[in-house]
Parts: C-alpha cells; structure tokens; sequence
C-alpha cells in the first residue's frame, strides 16, 4: 500500500458514526414538518393526478414530442377538474405545470431544494419547497387518482418503482399507473415480462400494475375510469 498521504486524504474529517445518527434523527423532525406542510396542501383538492417524468430541460424542450404530450394531458385533465400536481421543476414538470395553468385549472408544484437542478417553474397556482426528498415523495404520492410517468431518469424510475411496490404490497390504494411512450417504456416493458415475472421476482399478474400508451385520450379515460373516491 502506498504510504503516501494526498492532500485530499489529509482533509478527510471522520466524523463518529453516533454523531452521525444523532444529525439523521433531528432531521427526522424536520421531515414530519413537511409532510405536514405538504398535506395541507393536498387536501384542499378534492381530485388530484401526479405527473413524473424528466427534470432537465435540454432533453425536453417544448417543442418537443414528450413535453407537448404533457402540456396537452395536464389541460385535459385540469378540464374535467382535476388538480395536476408535479415536482415544480422544470422539463415535463413545467410543461405539466403549464397545461393545468393555461387551462384554467390547479396546478400544483412540489419543489424541492437543490443546488443547482432545480428551481420552481412558473406555472403553478399552489406550491411548496421541500428541503429533503423523502417527505416530498411522500406527499406526491399521496392517494392520487392516478400517477402519470413520462420519459424519466433515476427520480422518475425510483418514483415509479415506489408507488408500484406500494400497490403491488396494498399499502396505498390502487390508482392508475400509466407510462407515457411506448418507445421510451417498451425496454422496461420487456425487463418485468422477460426477467422479473419470468425468474419469479414478481407475480403473475404484476405486470399489469401499470399502462403504457402513445394516446392522450386513452390516458385520460383511465384516469377517468378510475372511481376509488365517493367525492368524483
């Protein structure tokens, strides 16, 4: 082993594991704080739909296919009132973000703080700034009437991988799961028929947790054809 120390090796401050559990429960306050926070925003809509997908706005431009197909859902949904909530930032959750507002309708930004990625787009009526991701994706996913997952990276699969674990385990109410782009969607398609259900990961019957479509107004139906609350 080389002896030699660098000066990056010298910086390294070793912080005790105890006190690093310490920091991770206060934190735990702050949390509940925002889940809180983020409830009281959720509940003054009486029907709401999320909508994921790509936060980076050089892969989606609004003249692009995935960011109009957004800007169109968003106002169809907000037509037939529902309320559209996205993460607040920018890509597919403006453009989300953007058709609820040019329709008329809600449009709900939950942003979260980050350094340099994100900040609130300007087309949401109702918002909030989260500091850490686990409240944020809690209040999300908040007994939606249905979850919207256009062409993503990492968030937009772990978002998808969560609220699909969450109905699959009946540990939040079952709503529409729908996948915006055949050709983006088709290889995950393949991965949960060909290797998930195949070696038994999941079970049969899973592999219909979710839609994937190319057609606006199929999507919209199935939001529409969802019937879990009694105030529709």
């Amino acid at each position: 082993m080389d002896q030699k120390q660098t000066a990056a090796d010298k910086n390294i401050v070793c912080i005790p594991r105890e006190i690093m559990l310490q920091a991770a429960m206060l934190r735990l306050g702050d949390i509940d704080e925002e889940v809180q926070r983020g409830y009281d925003v959720i509940r003054r809509y009486h029907k709401t739909v999320t909508v994921f997908g790509s936060a980076r706005p050089p892969h989606t431009p609004e003249n692009r296919e995935h960011y109009q197909a957004a800007r169109k859902t968003a106002a169809k949904l907000a037509e037939h009132d529902y309320a559209v909530v996205t993460g607040g930032g920018h890509g597919i959750m403006e453009a989300a973000n953007r058709g609820a507002f040019e329709a008329g309708g809600n449009s709900i930004g939950f942003n979260i703080r980050l350094p340099k990625e994100q900040s609130l787009n300007e087309y949401t009526t109702d918002s909030l700034s989260f500091k850490y991701f686990a409240p944020r994706k809690i209040v999300m996913t908040l007994f939606a009437d249905a979850y919207i997952y256009f062409p993503g990276g990492f968030g937009t699969l772990d978002e998808l991988g969560e609220i699909i674990t969450l109905i699959q385990t009946h540990k939040t109410t079952k709503a529409p799961v729908i996948l915006y782009g055949k050709e983006f969607w088709k290889d995950f398609d393949k991965f949960v028929k060909n290797e998930l259900l195949k070696h038994e990961m999941i079970s049969d019957g899973d592999q219909k947790l979710y839609h994937i479509t190319d057609d606006i107004d199929e999507l919209v139906e199935l939001v529409r054809a969802n019937h879990t609350y009694c105030d529709h």
